[in-house]
C-alpha cells in the first residue's frame, strides 16, 4: 500500500535533538507561557513542512502522536494514538498525545477536503489508514536504522512494545536509541499495514490518554490559560436576537474596583477586568438600552402554529419513489400523525470561552478548537492577516456537541472584536456565563414533521409521505453550495430521505423557514437525525400497532435490503429478551413496557431497546437500555461503549425535558434549573453490544443519540397505550 506520507513534496524525517519526527514541530513560546498541554506549534526544523506530521519519537523513548482532532470528551486522543501505536508497535505506556495547530495543509479532515476540523463523527473514520500509515512508516525507518547499525537484514528484525530486536544476534534497542539515526533516512515509498489478525491494540482495551490528567487536574482547558497582562471580558448581549446597542451608561460599571475597560462591540457591550468576577460585576452594573428595530420577536407557540400551516402545503422534494399521494388517495387505511420538536441548547459542561492575543507577529488563540480552518480564515479576514498568521492552540474542550464548530466563528470573532476595540494592548480571555451560553443561540432548530401512511390488507405500508418544516443550519453558511440542493438542506432530511424500509411509494419534502424565523441555529449532536429518527421510528411503531404486528418483526420484514440495520435490530432484540415477558412492576398500580428503534447516522447502525416502569400517577423511570452498534472495526471498544452510554444519556435528557422556548423573542431558559440535564439517578442501566466487523470504522460520537427517544416513547406506549408525538415528554403521561 502506498504511504500517503510518501506522496507529499517533502517527506524527509528531520534530525533534531528531540529525535525522530515527521516534520518536527516545536512547541510555541506563548503556549508554554499559557501553561497549556504540549501544543504543537508552527515552528519547524530546517527542511520544510510535511502534511502528515503525526509522529515524533524522542530520545527518551516517548512517542508523541500529533492529534489533528479536538478531544472534547469523546476519546479521540486515545483513538488516534491507538492507530499510530498499533502499526508502530509502540509501548502504550510511552505514548503521549498533543493537539495539532491549525494547518489544513498537514492536518485536514480527509472527508472535508482542504479543511481541518472535528465533527460529523469523522475523526477515527477519516484517520484510520492515514495514521496507521504514519505509524508504519516510522516503524520501518526505525527497523532500517537498526539494520544498518547492526549490519543485519531488516527482514530479520522485529519490533514489540517499543523495543527493536534481532533474535539471531541477541541485539536490542529502544526507540529512543534509534531515533536520531532513523531521522536521517528517507521515508519509505511503500509501507505494509498489519493484517487485522495481528492487531495488539486495535480492538482491545487501552487506557485513555486523557484520563489521568483530567482526574488529577493537570489537563488544561481554556479557562486555565493565563497570559501576562491578560484581561477577562464578559459581554452584555441583547435579550433578543438581532437587537443592537442604542445607548449605554457605563458609569456604574467603570466605578466597580478593578474594571479596566468598557467597549461597545457589534453584538453588545464588553466589560474587561483582571478577573472574571470583577468583569461580571461590571457587566451587571451596565445600563444598556437596546434597539429592537431589527430584532426577532417570535414565540415558540406561534412558530409551531405557523409550521403546522406550512405542513399543509407541498415542500421541496428530497426523495420521491413511486407516487405516494396517489397511493394515499386510494388507500382504505391511512394513518396520520404530527411530531413536534423544540429548539435545543448544546449545554456543554464548559461554557463558551476563548483566549486571544494580537501583535505585530499576528493573532494567537487558545481555545477548545473544533473548527480550525473556518475559524483561522475568519480571524485572518477580520484582522487583515494571512491565514498562516493566525495560530490556533487546540486545548481540551469540556464538551461541545457541535457548538464550538460554529460556521460563523461567532465567539472567536466576538473575542477578536474586543481585542480590536482595546487596540490589542492586552491579551483577552472571553468568558460566557452559563446564562450567556444558554441564551446565546445557535440551537438545534425547532421542527415539525407531518407523516401519512397507507397500509394494505396485510398491514404492510403501501405509501409513506413525510413533510418536514424547520430552519436550515446550512443556508447562509460556507457549506450551502455543497449541501443545499434544489432547496433541500441535506441535514434537515437525513434519516428520513434515506429511510431504509421497503415502501413502494415514498415521498419526503421540506419547508425551510430561515426567512421567517430569525433564531441562530446550528448542528447539535447527531444533527438531522435528532428529529428524523424520532419521527420515523415512532410513526413506524404506530403502523405496526395498526397492523397488529410485533414492532421488531414488522421492521425486520421491511429491512430485507438493509442487512446492517437488520443485524443491529436483531442483536438488540435478542440481548434484551424481546420475546420474553417483562418482569412485573413492583409498585402497586405501576406498569412496564418495552420499546425499540433502529437508526443509521454517520454510517453507523444503532438499535436500542428501552424498558420503562410507569407509576400509577404517570411518573416513569427508564430501567434499562440495550444498545447494539455496528460501526465497523472497533478501534477502542471501551470508548465505543462509553460513547453509546453518553449518547443515550444525552438523548434521554433531551427527551425528558430539553427545550429552549421563546416568548416575544426572549429565551425563557437561563441555567440548569430550567434547562435540566440528566441527573445520575435518572441514568438507566445500559448494555452495549458491538457487532464484530471488518468494515472500516465509522462514527460513534453521535449515532447513539437518535434511537433513544423513539424507543423510549414506544416503550411508554407499550406500558400505557398513550402516544407521545412531541418532545420533550415532560408531564404528558400525567395529562
Amino acid at each position: 500500500m502506498k504511504s500517503q506520507i510518501a506522496n507529499a513534496s517533502r517527506r524527509d524525517f528531520l534530525k533534531a535533538g528531540a529525535g525522530l519526527t515527521l516534520a518536527l514541530v516545536l512547541p510555541g513560546t506563548a503556549a508554554a507561557q499559557a501553561g497549556g498541554p504540549g501544543i504543537a506549534g508552527a515552528a519547524v526544523a530546517e527542511g520544510g513542512f510535511a502534511p502528515n506530521a503525526f509522529v515524533r519519537i524522542g530520545t527518551d523513548d516517548t512517542v508523541t502522536v500529533i492529534a489533528k482532532h479536538l478531544e472534547m470528551g469523546q476519546g479521540v486522543y486515545t483513538g488516534l494514538a491507538t492507530l499510530v501505536a498499533e502499526e508502530l508497535d509502540a509501548d502504550w505506556a510511552r505514548v503521549a498525545v498533543e493537539g495539532a495547530p491549525a494547518d489544513a495543509k498537514r492536518y485536514n479532515n480527509l472527508f472535508w477536503g482542504p479543511s481541518q476540523g472535528t465533527g460529523g463523527s469523522t475523526a477515527i473514520a477519516n484517520s484510520y489508514e492515514q495514521l496507521r500509515q504514519a505509524g508504519a512508516a516510522a516503524r520501518a525507518m526505525l527497523v532500517q536504522a537498526a539494520a544498518e547499525r547492526w549490519k543485519v537484514p531488516a527482514a530479520e528484525i522485529t519490533v514489540k512494545t517499543g523495543v527493536v530486536s534481532h533474535a539471531k544476534s541477541g541485539r536490542k534497542a529502544r526507540f529512543g536509541e534509534l531515533a536520531e539515526a532513523a531521522a536521517a533516512l528517507p521515508v519509505p515509498q511503500q509501507v505494509t499495514l498489519k493484517d487485522p489478525k495481528d492487531f495488539t491494540l486495535i480492538g482491545r482495551h487501552a487506557p485513555r490518554k486523557d484520563s489521568v490528567d483530567k482526574t488529577t487536574g493537570r489537563a488544561r482547558f481554556t479557562q486555565d490559560v493565563k497570559l501576562p497582562g491578560m484581561l477577562v471580558a464578559v459581554v452584555a448581549h441583547p435579550p433578543r436576537f438581532g437587537a443592537i446597542v442604542r445607548s449605554v451608561d457605563d458609569k456604574a460599571a467603570r466605578a466597580v474596583p478593578g474594571v479596566a475597560e468598557v467597549v461597545v462591540i457589534p453584538n453588545g457591550v464588553a466589560v474587561l477586568a483582571g478577573d472574571y468576577w470583577t468583569a461580571k460585576k461590571g457587566r451587571d452594573a451596565l445600563q444598556v438600552e437596546w434597539d429592537d428595530a431589527t430584532a426577532y420577536r417570535g414565540s415558540s407557540d406561534a412558530i409551531l402554529a405557523d409550521y403546522r400551516k406550512l405542513a399543509a402545503t407541498p415542500g421541496a422534494v428530497a426523495r420521491k419513489d413511486g407516487d405516494a399521494e396517489a397511493a394515499l388517495g386510494q388507500a382504505a387505511r391511512v394513518i396520520e400523525a404530527d411530531y413536534a420538536f423544540p429548539f435545543l441548547a448544546h449545554a456543554a459542561m464548559e461554557p463558551i470561552n476563548c483566549v486571544m492575543r494580537v501583535g505585530s507577529d499576528g493573532c494567537e488563540v487558545w481555545n477548545g478548537e473544533q473548527f480550525h480552518t473556518g475559524d483561522q480564515h475568519a480571524l485572518a479576514a477580520f484582522f487583515g492577516l494571512q491565514p498562516e498568521q493566525v495560530t490556533l492552540h487546540m486545548l481540551y474542550a469540556g464538551g461541545s456537541f457541535g457548538r464550538r464548530a460554529n460556521p460563523k466563528s461567532d465567539y472567536l470573532l466576538e473575542t477578536a472584536q474586543i481585542v480590536k476595540a482595546i487596540g490589542g494592548r492586552a491579551p483577552v480571555k472571553l468568558v460566557w456565563s452559563r446564562e450567556d451560553d444558554m441564551r446565546g443561540g445557535y440551537y438545534r432548530p425547532a421542527y415539525l414533521h407531518r407523516l401519512r401512511a397507507a397500509l394494505d390488507a396485510d398491514g404492510k405500508p403501501l405509501a409513506w409521505s413525510q413533510r418536514i418544516v424547520g430552519q436550515s443550519i446550512i443556508t447562509g453558511s460556507p457549506f450551502e453550495s455543497v449541501m443545499v440542493k434544489n432547496g433541500v438542506d441535506a441535514t434537515s432530511v437525513e434519516g428520513a430521505a434515506n429511510l431504509p424500509y421497503a415502501i413502494p411509494n415514498l415521498q419526503v419534502d421540506l419547508h425551510t423557514t430561515n426567512g421567517e424565523v430569525k433564531v441562530p441555529v446550528q448542528w447539535w449532536r447527531s444533527v438531522g437525525s435528532t428529529h428524523t429518527g424520532f419521527a420515523t421510528e415512532v410513526f413506524l411503531d404506530e403502523l405496526a400497532a395498526t397492523a397488529g404486528a410485533d414492532p421488531v418483526a414488522y421492521r425486520m420484514a421491511l429491512l430485507g435490503g438493509h442487512p446492517r440495520h437488520a443485524g443491529v435490530l436483531k442483536l438488540a432484540a435478542d440481548k434484551a429478551g424481546w420475546t420474553k415477558p417483562l418482569a412485573a412492576a413492583r409498585e402497586k398500580g405501576a406498569k412496564r413496557g418495552r420499546g425499540v428503534a433502529v437508526h443509521e447516522s454517520f454510517n453507523s447502525y444503532v438499535a436500542q431497546v428501552v424498558e420503562v416502569t410507569v407509576g400509577a400517577d404517570g411518573s416513569f423511570k427508564v430501567d434499562r437500555v440495550v444498545c447494539a452498534v455496528d460501526c465497523g472495526v472497533a478501534v477502542n471498544p471501551d470508548v465505543i461503549r462509553a460513547q453509546m452510554e453518553g449518547g443515550i444519556g444525552y438523548g434521554l435528557a433531551a427527551a425528558l425535558s430539553g427545550a429552549i422556548t421563546l416568548k416575544d423573542g426572549v429565551v425563557e431558559q437561563s441555567n440548569f434549573h430550567d434547562y435540566t440535564v440528566l441527573r445520575i439517578d435518572q441514568m438507566p442501566r445500559v448494555d452495549v453490544h458491538i457487532v464484530p466487523s471488518a468494515e472500516k470504522p465509522t462514527g460513534v460520537g453521535e449515532p447513539g443519540v437518535p434511537p433513544l427517544a423513539p424507543a423510549l416513547v414506544n416503550a411508554l406506549h407499550a406500558a400505557t397505550g398513550k402516544r407521545i408525538r412531541s418532545l420533550p415528554i415532560g408531564e404528558q403521561l400525567k395529562a
